[in-house]
């Protein structure tokens, strides 16, 4: 999985709730920002394990997608071939 398509599944399963991303990160209790989640959203932060969790939990996703993304592909191929 991708950036674009983790922002998919987020974007798409906070729509499906009808939150906004600050009810998201409000709804988490872990005491993040709009802004924090905001990047989460968009690729450009990764969130911690407990993070993770209580956004999977507002969200009804799998806390473990945050984890699955290939942020480098270029780079990881790169490697195999070396």
């Amino acid at each position: 999985m991708n950036k674009i398509q983790l922002k998919e599944i987020l974007v798409n399963a906070r729509k499906d709730k009808n939150l906004t991303q600050n009810q998201v990160a409000l709804c988490t209790d872990k005491d993040i920002s709009r802004q924090y989640y905001g990047m989460i959203e968009n690729g450009e932060r990764r969130p911690s394990v407990e993070v993770a969790k209580a956004i999977s939990v507002v969200l009804d996703i799998p806390w473990t997608i945050f984890f699955e993304v290939n942020c480098n592909q270029e780079l990881q191929t790169t490697n195999k071939i070396i």
